[in-house]
């Protein structure tokens, strides 16, 4: 790691020690595939009609991609159908982009240092089969004891719904968790859910 990089390792060693669980975002927390994706969704909104402005993209870090299709549609006043939008989108992510994604070192990091020492659980507003193929090549498949994922609890990020299940699951006191998350609904959610969290790329 660079020195920079290894500065922010330290951070967030620092940050994470009274905590019990860390819980992960995956795209642009991670994974340094923020750019890719926006790539895909501009790519997808062509097949639409739509010349996409990608800042949209980053506005709505976090959120489910079905609910990103159908802010989408609302803004530009295409009649979308959300679920082929979404499946599509994930196509072009897997077949043009996955296979090149890059960790964020100083990310990934702190999770392998914390393997076996505290719970480590996923919560990604990506779909299951894409974030297993993003898991598997920045290596952190079966370092995590869950992962919650688009469609797993009525509401995504900003709703604190995800996080409270990844708690759950992990059995540990929302309190005692702490959030690592590179978009504001990844923290409005973890606001409302009561537990702390850090935005990795303002360290």
């Amino acid at each position: 790691m660079s020195p920079e990089s290894q500065r922010k390792f330290q951070i967030l060693q620092e940050k994470s020690e009274p905590f019990q669980a860390l819980l992960y975002d995956v795209d642009g927390t991670l994974a340094d595939n923020m750019p890719a994706h926006k790539a895909a969704y501009v790519a997808t909104a062509a097949e639409y009609g739509i010349v996409l402005d990608e800042q949209i993209i980053e506005e709505l870090a976090g959120w489910p991609t079905v609910a990103v299709a159908e802010e989408i549609g609302r803004r530009y006043a295409v009649p979308l159908d959300i679920h082929p939008f979404a499946k599509r989108k994930s196509a072009i992510f897997i077949e043009r982009f996955i296979r090149e994604t890059k960790p964020i070192d100083y990310v990934l990091a702190h999770l392998f240092a914390n393997v076996g020492k505290k719970k480590i659980g996923i919560v990604s507003g990506g779909s299951r089969s894409t974030l297993a193929i993003t898991l598997e090549v920045i290596d952190v498949a079966g370092k995590f004891e869950t992962l919650v994922c688009a469609g797993d609890t009525p509401e995504g990020k900003p709703s604190p719904q995800p996080f409270l299940l990844a708690a759950q699951h992990l059995g540990v006191d929302p309190k005692d968790c702490l959030v690592f998350e590179d978009g504001d609904p990844g923290v409005q959610g973890a606001i409302a859910a009561g537990m702390g969290w850090i935005r990795i790329d303002r360290l």
